[in-house]
């Protein structure tokens, strides 16, 4: 065995047990099964043009050497992104542990309490901060967050206002940029016109709907906006402010004064800059608004016992029920980083909270008494922990970067410092150094002294919050690991078991891919640092991004986009260019299989366009004629065509020449939604079958892991005609020459994760890649043969092979009384992750095994199935108290005095003998929906006021 291929770490299955699965699916190699799933007219003629493989140990030198070209300044530039201090404890139990960064979303609540709960501390940590009633589980980034506020407040405006077509959204001129530029990009095609100005001298006319403040400001200045609130209100205007969540530690919270949304970022709370993300959003509301928030919400219920439970409330997949209906296609929050922020809140506390943000506030007014001692003026008349100067910007910018520092220069005579948790009196020496140099003048060290502008104001927090128990009890280091390590216990992850879920694609995330995250070399970068110091980033993406390229057949990519359905976005946003540049702007229809994932429909209708289902034929493939029709009826408006390649149905469907054909002889373009790129890599790709745009998912194909619903990267590849209009930054360039306004607030989005994406190819290499696929197509028809005598496959291709995936069909178990759900709670009991429920057929199960899987675990994993399927022989419609329906088995149901089933102990929590050596035990029974929609409760409370 070759100990330094990367490739025999990644792939599951040995060559010997490569063999005896070929055999039992009845074909005679590797290649004659993938000549057998895949078309041949779409086949790559030619290997991908990828460097060779590294070995784990060359990768880690290469990716230490290209970290150390990264110069790390002390950070001042602020706009939204502070250098923060991330608990030892926190990144060695969550950040580095695979049984928090392997879960997946917490759809199936009964396997995920510890999430669960990680979540509704967040939420309730973000409502008592900003005096709301209701917070979601987090959003990709304050500029998207901004944009669903926006977004909501549009949806909500009153019977009279949509009647009167009233579409201006005033925005503060203190608004962050990236945010300003995020809002032009989502307001344009839904017909909201921004007005940008000055609080002050708002008129609070009828023309508009709602308006955005920024507290404090991007320079730093803090307004009472109590007047302007309560003037809104008396004028049916709807008030969402973006708030810094820190600063809302002494400063009165938005809720006390009438916002109706707070919004923001909570990286601040011990999450790296990483060079623009991941980090989580925050998403705070008014009760009123429960069912136009966006993104899942964490919500309160019972269980079978009447046991304290929770679970995603709300329906939070809300894109995947409307559908072309839906007002977000944002179902990607960011888990691993929100139970981070919120671990950090539960370890510090209130009173650490309020330490750390008056230390930061002291600071800050310490540097200002000193440069003003100088003969400096500082512009804000209340701050938090930036300051305005008045200065030589270039002058003060050639000095600081002299000593190592950054600061933002908004114009020449403008340089704004923003103070963090990581500034030390000696850094404030060293700025005092810099000014005092730029105008001749001689500096003394700082008489560091406790003083505040704050605490005497009328702005200042009298409120309390974090008063839950949660907050005030994990304080050492011992008690919050231990907390930590009782939730993770709650939670079924991929170091425990294959989490088999179709579309969804939980494969290794290996931990050589996964070091460099913990690096500061990599995680201390500014977003907005100058390229020239974030060297070692601009050649890691820049390289990422030329690979991406390849493996999609296409001319170039952006990695803006971070996340799946923000990548969707993209993708229609630079088609939408592409046809205006050509002055053809009325091409607006988009045709969408009604077999699309339900963010499809979604993107398309927030990109401006109107949505036209195709039909799926009998074998789940999409109805060509249908497609011809109507490619022919809207010919003169057709904009684009959305398809899933291979098919959500698991199929690698022959005809995808002759649609993408038909669709561009009617001047549309084709996007290829990426969620099935796991089966293209190396044999096919989007260029190949004639697709333009394509979003890659790299948090399913290229190993990002989930981290129990985020982070995510939806990067979009796009063909030459395309090109030009790739998505900028208002900071920092990127994107084309005709580049369209920014679709996430970072310049290159969630860059640090992008690390384990460039790990993954560079220690695959082109032969590892395509042998990875050559894997997830066989582990995938291995399972459809093993289960082919106990469950139907519902579709598969001309050959009889499905793709990497796989759909079952459970519809026919009705007759015993037996739902597909039943089923799914059932394998908690045989200890693993239920496939895809329901999706894209009801009734059905889809299941993706992955290339990282053996033979070993794909066998375990049919044998529960097997044995299920056994169980469900012995149910009848007429009793429902049977192993199935009681499912999932808790470990005090097993150790309770009392047995009132009519089966035993042991069929309940052991059927298979694999299972006492290896139990996963579920914290609750199967958890009532529906009680906990109709009690809403999302935040932490005592027990006994969620259940009554």
């Amino acid at each position: 065995m070759n100990t330094e291929s990367f490739a025999l770490r990644h792939i599951g299955p040995s060559q010997a047990e490569v063999r005896d699965m070929l055999d039992n699916i009845g074909v005679n190699s590797l290649e004659q099964l993938i000549y057998e799933t895949i078309p041949d007219d779409i086949k790559l003629d030619q290997p991908l043009n990828l460097p060779d493989a590294l070995s784990e140990y060359e990768f880690s030198n290469h990716i230490n050497n290209l970290s150390k070209q990264n110069k790390v300044f002390k950070s001042f530039i602020g706009l939204g992104y502070h250098e923060s201090v991330m608990p030892a404890v926190i990144q060695r139990n969550i950040l580095e542990n695979p049984g928090w960064y392997t879960a997946y979303t917490p759809y199936q609540a009964e396997i995920a309490q510890g999430r669960l709960e990680a979540l509704l501390n967040f939420q309730t940590m973000v409502s008592d901060l900003t005096g709301m009633e209701l917070a979601n589980a987090s959003l990709l980034d304050e500029a998207t967050s901004a944009a669903e506020a926006m977004n909501l407040l549009f949806a909500v405006r009153n019977r009279e206002q949509k009647k009167n077509k009233v579409i201006k959204f005033f925005i503060d001129s203190q608004v962050l940029p990236q945010t300003l530029a995020l809002l032009e990009t989502r307001s344009e095609p839904l017909g909201i016109e921004l007005v940008v100005g000055n609080p002050d001298e708002f008129t609070f006319s009828k023309e508009f709907f709602g308006a955005l403040l920024q507290y404090p400001g991007k320079h730093g200045q803090i307004t009472d906006f109590e007047g302007f609130t309560k003037k809104a209100i008396e004028n049916d205007i709807k008030v969402a402010v973006a708030a810094d969540i820190l600063s809302l530690v002494k400063l009165q919270a938005p809720g006390d004064w009438g916002a109706d949304v707070v919004v923001g970022t909570t990286q601040r709370f011990g999450i790296p800059l990483g060079y623009g993300g991941p980090h989580a959003a925050y998403f705070a509301t008014k009760e009123a608004y429960k069912r136009h928030i966006p993104g899942r919400i964490i919500g309160v219920t019972k269980d079978l016992d009447g046991n304290f439970g929770l679970r995603m409330a709300l329906q939070t997949r809300e894109q995947h029920i409307k559908r072309d209906k839906a007002t977000s296609n944002i179902c990607t929050a960011q888990v691993l980083l929100a139970v981070m922020a919120g671990m950090y809140a539960v370890y510090h506390g209130p009173e650490g909270l309020k330490h750390i943000a008056n230390t930061i506030h002291h600071k800050t007014v310490n540097l200002t008494n000193e440069l003003e001692k100088l003969g400096y003026y500082q512009v804000n008349s209340l701050y938090f922990d930036t300051i305005q100067i008045k200065a030589e910007a270039q002058k003060i910018k050639t000095l600081a970067e002299q000593h190592g520092i950054n600061f933002y220069y908004p114009d020449e005579e403008t340089v704004c410092i923003s103070i963090n948790e990581t500034t030390s009196v000696e850094d404030l020496n060293t700025i005092i150094d810099v000014f005092a140099n730029a105008n001749s003048s001689t500096s003394k060290p700082i008489s560091f002294s406790v003083e505040s502008i704050i605490d005497q104001h009328e702005l200042a927090r009298e409120t309390k919050f974090l008063t839950h128990d949660v907050f005030n009890r994990y304080h050492s280091e011992t008690a919050l690991m231990r907390y930590i390590k009782s939730l993770e216990r709650k939670d079924l992850a991929l170091n425990h078991s294959m989490i088999s879920l179709g579309s969804c694609t939980m494969k290794l995330n290996a931990a050589s891919e996964m070091l460099p995250l913990s690096n500061p070399q990599w995680g201390n970068i500014h977003p907005f640092a100058p390229k020239e110091q974030a060297k070692g980033y601009q050649i890691m993406l820049r390289a990422l991004e030329n690979y991406l390229t390849e493996i999609t057949g296409f001319s170039a990519t952006s990695l803006q986009p971070n996340s799946g359905a923000q990548g969707e976005y993209a993708g229609l946003m630079v088609i939408r260019a592409y046809h205006q540049s050509n002055n053809q702007s009325h091409r607006n229809i988009c045709l969408v299989p009604s077999s699309a994932h339900g963010t499809n429909p979604a993107s398309a209708v927030m990109a401006g366009m109107k949505v036209v289902v195709v039909k799926a034929n009998e074998k789940g493939n999409i109805d060509v004629d249908d497609l011809k029709a109507k490619a022919e009826k809207y010919s003169e408006n057709l904009a684009a065509l959305m398809v899933t390649y291979p098919s959500t149905h698991g199929v690698f469907e022959s005809a995808i020449k002759d649609i993408t054909k038909i669709i561009h002889d009617h001047g549309g373009q084709v996007y290829m939604d990426g969620a099935n790129m796991n089966a293209q890599v190396g044999l096919t790709s989007p260029g190949q079958i004639g697709a333009d745009v394509c979003h890659l998912n790299l948090h399913k194909t290229f190993a990002i892991p989930h981290g129990g619903g985020g982070p995510g990267v939806g990067p979009i590849c796009v063909a030459k005609q395309l090109k030009p209009f790739l998505p900028n930054n208002p900071i920092i360039e990127t994107g084309g020459e005709q580049a369209i306004s920014a679709i996430s607030a970072a310049p290159f989005g969630s860059s640090l994760v992008c690390l384990i994406s460039y790990a993954y190819i560079r220690m695959l290499g082109e032969e590892g890649l395509r042998k990875s696929t050559e894997t997830a197509i066989l582990n995938a028809n291995y399972i459809k043969s093993k289960l082919n005598d106990f469950y139907p496959t519902l579709y598969s291709g001309e050959r009889g092979r499905v793709a990497h995936e796989m759909i079952i069909d459970c519809r026919a178990f009705k007759a015993y009384g037996i739902e597909v759900k039943d089923i799914a709670k059932r394998l908690i009991d045989y200890g693993f992750h239920a496939p895809t429920v329901s999706f894209p057929v009801a009734g059905t199960m889809m299941i993706e095994p992955t290339e990282s899987e053996n033979k070993e675990e794909l066998d375990r994993f049919c044998k529960a199935m097997i044995s299920i399927r056994k169980e469900i022989e012995t149910c009848t419609k007429d009793e429902s108290n049977n192993v199935l329906k009681n499912a999932p088995h808790t470990q005090e149901m097993l150790t309770s005095n009392e047995w009132i089933f009519p089966y035993s102990r042991q069929k309940a929590a052991f059927p298979l003998d694999y299972l006492k050596s290896n139990k996963f035990w579920p914290t609750v029974r199967r958890v009532d929906e529906a009680f906990g929609d109709r009690n809403l409760m999302c935040t932490c409370a005592p027990i006994e006021d969620y259940i009554s």
